[in-house]
């Protein structure tokens, strides 16, 4: 996926949390804006730990991103 539509979605106001799908069948929910970091190549994905601090950090290349949908159980709760 394109950068530039990586970081529309990280822009949006308000923020909508969203899942990214890599090729592989992975996902990774982003929840907040401040857990995620687009470049021209790479995005890094911060992943909460117990703790709730960013214990792991996924470097993926944006290559692999297939799809970002919005999580829809926050968009649920929004409008409830």
């Amino acid at each position: 996926m394109h950068h530039t539509a990586l970081r529309e979605n990280l822009r949006k106001q308000p923020f909508q949390p969203f899942r990214i799908i890599l090729s592989n069948g992975s996902q990774y929910e982003i929840r907040s804006p401040e857990w995620m970091m687009v470049t021209g190549m790479t995005t890094a994905i911060g992943i909460p730990g117990e703790s709730g601090d960013g214990d792991l950090l996924r470097l993926i290349d944006n290559a692999h991103i297939n799809e970002l949908t919005p999580l829809p159980e926050i968009a649920a709760s929004k409008t409830a």
